[in-house]
């Protein structure tokens, strides 16, 4: 995904940035406790397509530093 419109896009739940999980190709918005989805190197900004962040998910991303997913 391009880094340009990664640092354009925000959650559109809460208006918050997203981090980039490379492995499981979604975009992460901690704030709203949701991953959206890319496809084809297209990201669903939908919150219905969104998947929830587990308890689990979330603590892990509050330990590991900003980008490294």
């Amino acid at each position: 995904m391009d880094t340009k419109l990664l640092d354009m896009l925000v959650c559109p739940v809460t208006k918050g940035p997203l981090r980039l999980d490379k492995t499981r190709q979604e975009l992460i918005s901690k704030s709203a406790r949701l991953a959206y989805p890319i496809r084809d190197g297209i990201p669903i900004m939908l919150e219905v397509e969104a998947r929830t962040l587990s308890d689990d998910e979330v603590e892990a991303l509050e330990q590991a530093p900003h980008g490294s997913s």
